[in-house]
């Protein structure tokens, strides 16, 4: 029994040691954050979170997540400039930006460096599956 516990704790600190991907959502709607928190918390994923632009690029800068998810229309700083931020703080970051406030701020969203773009509403699933994409 002893080396079946000893095994289990072996393989216990094994899983630990391989971080979950770290992704950031900014959004000014909390109950979107909400939304997408519980969605990529129950796929494993390590959430922090910003309601707007400015504080959004200071937690990048501290925490360097995996991914982020900025929103568009903002106050403090738009998604538009946060993109445009983080890329100057790493050029590879992998950025996914949605919008609710119309269609003509996606293409400009790809043009700063979104990785990829997305009209609000949308399901947190189909979202998912693109973070899946772009960090594996």
């Amino acid at each position: 029994l002893e080396s079946a516990s000893g095994e289990v704790g072996h393989l216990l600190q094994s899983a630990q040691k391989e971080p979950m991907p770290k992704v950031l959502i900014i959004d000014v709607h909390a109950n979107v954050r909400l939304v997408y928190r519980e969605a990529f918390e129950a796929a494993g994923f390590d959430v922090i979170e910003a309601p707007d632009g400015r504080k959004g690029v200071d937690l990048f800068t501290s925490d360097r997540p995996d991914l982020i998810i900025t929103d568009i229309e903002m106050p403090e700083l738009d998604g538009h400039s946060v993109i445009s931020e983080i890329r100057q703080i790493q050029a590879d970051a992998k950025i996914v930006a949605v919008t609710g406030a119309g269609l003509h701020h996606l293409p400009v969203a790809h043009e700063l460096g979104a990785d990829r773009i997305f009209e609000k509403p949308l399901r947190p699933r189909d979202l998912l599956a693109a973070v899946n994409e772009l960090i594996s």
